[in-house]
């Protein structure tokens, strides 16, 4: 006697195919029957009429029945069920809904799966089909299933379809009011969450985690004013620590996240440090707070997560911020060893690792690796991929590499994403390649069907500007469809600085002003503007409104990465302990300089000083002491990296291209706008930038 085990699916595949005439695949029947037959007996195998594999009489125009269903032997009850969610597990949910009418007791869990194989499938068409069916069978006061058809419905982004079977729910569990409040965040309806969190309280609903948690993205998302959605974020903490969820690490990780996005960075870290027990999300948020401000701190949070929590394993998040992280200080060494980190752990595979690792590699100055993983690494390249490729291409100055590369992604049938579009144009401005910026600005609404936003027609703005065509800028912003925001007026105060057009350039500031009132950056460009004019009046007006204010410049600061170790250097570091030795090494290499015709560019010092003290202020810049730093401690012919959080100034980069043809070294330096490739006295923007 043999007791076996049978695969229950086996006979429903079996059944399934036979019930889809029109597409069956009488090989696979075949060979399905044939293994059945032989784990039953392996004699039978040999035994097996070759009829039974013939496709049945039938009808063209007549699909099989399900009475041949009904009239086999086997049991019935709960048959189906087990069938239907299988289907839904394997993705067929269209054979699971025509199997679903003939199972006469439908559970909890048949339905669970139709909800989640619509989700997982896209099918909000067939949602409304399940949806129906579930009423039909009693099902729609089920807190469970309601619970499931509010993910299922704010999935699909129909929040009104949400509301409605919260309402008609009459027994409203925790979790029912909590997938409401999450599909309410999700859609940024943020003021309608918050309503709602307050109605629970006023209804006595004891709150768990992931209220809290669902309550806080609601005050980021809920309002434009800073102040208000910081007040409300406030009141959610404090209300969570009185009833002890403060040590809870869902609460505490969505407290660092929502900190980090109201700028609020060190309570974000004063939350992560009093937190009791962490996880690899919550060590992930930190580091993901610092990734694009602080890439330093990120990094040294990264090697602490490694050294005190060997238990927690880095995820693909984890990976993407510290990639994110080098990538922000051009730290290609640091880069590198993660790229190992996460080929070992396999990684690789995983599509936004992918695009990061490109990103990185490109905003570390080594473009062909980055190329070089876009296409070799097995992955399916999304949109984004091919964003952060042109991207790369842009920033590093190669226009045209960046549009055959647009060229070969619409090729390949590849949507381009407003984001495309942005780098695309972006790289034109660093090209100066004009012409070519206009017919893709022209091409966004005629043949992809996308509508120009302030970023695309910022970077119109800087493609005309950048190339002297102030007049036609200008047009650009007046005939702008949407109101013009601080990325246009901004990329058109940057072309004022760079032609010196003063009154233009106050025009743009006027409306700065008006719209970033707090950001320095506009105050400090004019006032640069005014000293290349020597109006020094007018620059002593504009840091007069900047004390008045309390605002302060941004202090210029440059990393560089030596043997794996990251420095750091700002300007005029008098405290740095290395900068006597620095400082005479520039002194050296600047007294040899001018001998071959260098000349201090001192209009960049906004003080009305003596032309020695304005010579004496450039040397302090802080690119110029990484790069005496680099010199003396790399070795020969080694590549030195720089990158600095502000514009390179212009005497920096003509003492870079002097430094680079007298010490036969490749220097790069990345600022806040692009790569300078520095090599033989000539920099790869060809001084256009």
């Amino acid at each position: 006697m043999h007791h076996l085990a049978v695969d229950s699916f086996t006979i429903g595949e079996l059944i399934i195919l036979r019930t889809k005439p029109l597409k069956l695949n009488w090989s696979l029947v075949k060979s399905k029957t044939q293994n059945f037959i032989s784990n039953l007996n392996p004699m039978w195998a040999t035994q097996t009429q070759p009829s039974l594999f013939q496709p049945p009489l039938r009808s063209p125009h007549r699909s099989f029945s399900f009475k041949t269903l009904s009239s086999l032997k086997t049991p019935t009850i709960n048959n189906y069920n087990h069938l239907i969610q299988t289907l839904c597990r394997r993705g067929n949910l269209k054979q699971a809904l025509q199997l679903l009418p003939h199972e006469q007791n439908p559970t909890q869990r048949t339905y669970e799966s139709l909800i989640l194989a619509c989700s997982s499938l896209n099918e909000p068409s067939l949602a409304r089909v399940v949806h129906g069916h579930l009423v039909d069978d009693g099902f729609d006061q089920d807190p469970f299933l309601s619970t499931k058809l509010i993910d299922m419905y704010s999935h699909f982004g129909s929040v009104e379809d949400a509301r409605n079977v919260f309402e008609k729910t009459s027994d409203k569990t925790i979790f029912v009011w909590n997938a409401l409040l999450r599909a309410l965040a999700l859609a940024d309806e943020g003021e309608e969450a918050i309503s709602l969190c307050r109605q629970m309280g006023m209804l006595g609903m004891p709150l768990d985690s992931f209220t809290y948690s669902y309550g806080l993205k609601a005050c980021v998302a809920s309002s434009s004013s800073h102040d208000l959605a910081e007040r409300r974020v406030r009141q959610i903490h404090g209300h969570a620590l009185r009833h002890g969820f403060k040590t809870r690490v869902h609460v505490a990780t969505t407290l660092i996240d929502c900190y980090a996005k109201l700028g609020s960075l060190p309570y974000s870290r004063r939350v992560f440090d009093g937190m009791t027990e962490r996880n690899v999300v919550t060590w992930s948020a930190m580091i993901a707070c610092y990734a694009s401000e602080r890439p330093f701190d990120a990094l040294m949070l990264f090697q602490e997560m490694m050294m005190r929590e060997p238990d927690t394993v880095p995820n693909s998040v984890t990976m993407v911020s510290v990639l994110q992280a080098c990538a922000g200080l051009s730290a290609l060494g640091q880069g590198k060893l993660i790229h190992a980190y996460i080929l070992r752990r396999g990684l690789e595979a995983v599509v936004s690792v992918f695009n990061a690792l490109i990103a990185m590699y490109a905003k570390c100055g080594n473009l062909e690796t980055g190329r070089q993983v876009f296409d070799t690494i097995k992955c399916q390249r999304d949109v984004v991929s091919w964003n952060s490729m042109i991207a790369g291409y842009g920033i590093h100055g190669f226009g045209r590499e960046a549009l055959h590369l647009f060229e070969e992604m619409i090729d390949k049938g590849v949507s381009p994403s407003p984001i495309t579009f942005v780098s695309v144009l972006g790289a034109c401005s660093h090209a100066g390649l004009v012409q070519e910026g206009k017919r893709i600005f022209a091409s966004m609404s005629r043949e992809f069907g996308i509508i120009p936003r302030a970023e695309h027609y910022a970077c119109m703005v800087d493609i005309l500007g950048r190339a002297g065509q102030l007049d036609e800028a200008e047009k650009i912003v007046e005939d702008m469809r949407v109101e013009p925001g601080p990325t246009v007026w901004g990329s058109l105060l940057g072309a004022c600085r760079i032609h010196g057009e003063v009154k233009r350039a106050e025009k743009a500031c006027a409306r700065l002003f008006e719209l970033e009132p707090l950001n320095a950056g506009n105050y400090i460009l004019l006032a640069d503007i005014y000293a290349s004019a020597k109006m020094w009046e007018e620059v002593s007006r504009i840091k007069r409104i900047l004390e008045g204010k309390g605002l302060q410049k941004v202090p210029g600061c440059s990393w560089i990465e030596v043997k794996k170790k990251l420095y750091s250097f700002v300007s005029v570091d008098e405290m740095n302990p290395r900068i006597e030795q620095l400082h005479a090494l520039i002194v050296r290499l600047v007294t040899e300089m001018k001998e071959t015709g260098y000349v201090p560019n001192t209009k960049v010092v906004l003080y009305d000083l003596d032309q020695e003290e304005k010579e004496r202020i450039l040397l302090g810049h802080s690119e110029k002491l990484a790069l005496a730093f680099g010199l003396i401690n790399s070795g020969k012919g080694q590549v030195i990296r720089i990158t600095k959080n502000l514009r390179l100034c212009e005497d920096c980069h003509t003492v870079t291209k002097f430094i680079s043809k007298f010490a036969n070294r490749e220097i790069l330096v990345r600022d806040v706008n692009r790569f300078h490739h520095f090599r033989d006295g000539v920099c790869s923007c060809l001084d256009y930038w």
